[in-house]
């Protein structure tokens, strides 16, 4: 059985693709969304992002991060991308109003047990062939 968010709380590593940027996390998930936001699928390269969230006070990075500030679909808050400036992964980003939260990209843990999503957001925005299981609460 797969865990849901916030049940489970064991250290997780994430890194870039080289694994010169990494993090680590000693805390429960607190919500592992996807999200179909334009900015999402430029970012991924992929027609959706997937990324957990953690207290931010569980997360502790390993290694040389670059920084890209970029703002959600519609002039919403600001994001914070921190990125290995080797090969360019994204390996973590932080929230202009909620510094207490830190997301991970899912793919940066390369943990095919990791729990699923719980939320899709920016649904209006979704492929067409992309089935987001009823169990998924959806927002817009």
């Amino acid at each position: 059985m797969i865990a849901s968010p916030g049940t489970e709380s064991r250290a997780r590593e994430a890194s870039c693709s080289c694994g010169q940027l990494r993090v680590t996390v000693n805390g429960p998930v607190k919500r592992v969304s996807i999200c179909h936001c334009l900015a999402c699928q430029r970012r991924t390269g992929s027609p959706f992002g997937e990324q957990a969230r953690f207290d931010a006070d569980t997360v502790e990075v390993h290694g040389r991060a670059s920084e890209y500030v970029r703002h959600a679909d519609e002039g919403g808050e600001a994001r914070i991308y921190r990125f290995c400036p080797e090969c360019g992964s994204t390996v973590f980003y932080t929230f202009e109003h909620s510094p207490e939260l830190v997301a991970i990209p899912v793919g940066a843990f390369a943990d095919p047990s990791f729990p699923p999503p719980t939320r899709s957001v920016y649904e209006t925005r979704r492929h067409g062939w992309v089935a987001v299981p009823d169990s998924i609460r959806t927002d817009g």
